[in-house]
């Protein structure tokens, strides 16, 4: 199986689904991250290009992942991007990656580009419908961002609600935390979401809900059998 977690920001993917990544890789399974707005320009205390990237390699490098796919599309900007576009970027890593289980953001989510990478990954983990040499997909999951997923405000869409949830353990957990700290200016004081409290308070919680040691959960809206 090939994993392919579509994100709109850099920290995204380890914040989603970090100890999940770490658990994977270490199995000897393929995971590899597609970010569209790699460059986070509008972030605060965002760190020099050159210094982002770096971290984000690093940090990636730290939980196993295979490739990176990095748009360039505009950060807090990316509803006012073609639709098609940002489908198209997560279609071409689809395709190079073989993926068959895509992991992305909940549409409620509060944040917009979150909202927007959702929208075009729903519609591009289609494209096997479409293209006869393109990899079925076998399982598409909801993540939930710490500091976004949470808000849920609008409420005329459904919130985040978990149906999977994946044993990742201590030691994967840590490794998450570990990568998060890698990027610079991203973690926060307790009780901040993005404390390495809450962090693990929640990988806690979420193992405690489904009989785990130490979860991260996830909502599946699509899965084949075959």
């Amino acid at each position: 199986m090939s994993y392919l977690i579509v994100v709109a920001h850099p920290d995204d993917e380890v914040l989603g689904a970090g100890a999940t990544i770490h658990k994977l890789s270490a199995n000897k399974k393929e995971v590899h991250v597609c970010i569209l707005s790699g460059l986070a320009e509008a972030r605060q205390f965002r760190p020099e290009t050159e210094k982002l990237q770096k971290d984000m390699n690093t940090s990636l490098e730290l939980l196993g992942v295979k490739k990176i796919y990095t748009g360039a599309f505009p950060n807090i900007e990316l509803n006012t991007v073609p639709h098609i576009k940002l489908v198209q970027f997560i279609e071409k890593a689809i395709i190079e990656t073989n993926a068959d289980t895509i992991f992305t953001h909940h549409p409620a989510d509060l944040n917009n580009d979150h909202l927007h990478t959702s929208l075009a990954c729903q519609a591009a983990v289609r494209l096997f419908q479409r293209r006869e040499d393109v990899n079925p997909i076998k399982d598409f999951l909801y993540m939930e961002v710490p500091s976004a997923t949470e808000w849920s405000l609008n409420k005329g869409m459904n919130t985040f609600e978990p149906n999977t949830f994946i044993e990742v353990g201590e030691e994967s957990i840590d490794k998450k935390i570990e990568a998060l700290s890698l990027y610079e200016g991203v973690m926060r004081d307790y009780p901040h979401p993005r404390s390495p409290e809450v962090i693990k308070g929640l990988a806690a919680y979420r193992g405690g809900q489904s009989g785990l040691q130490y979860a991260e959960a996830f909502e599946s809206v699509f899965r084949r059998i075959v």
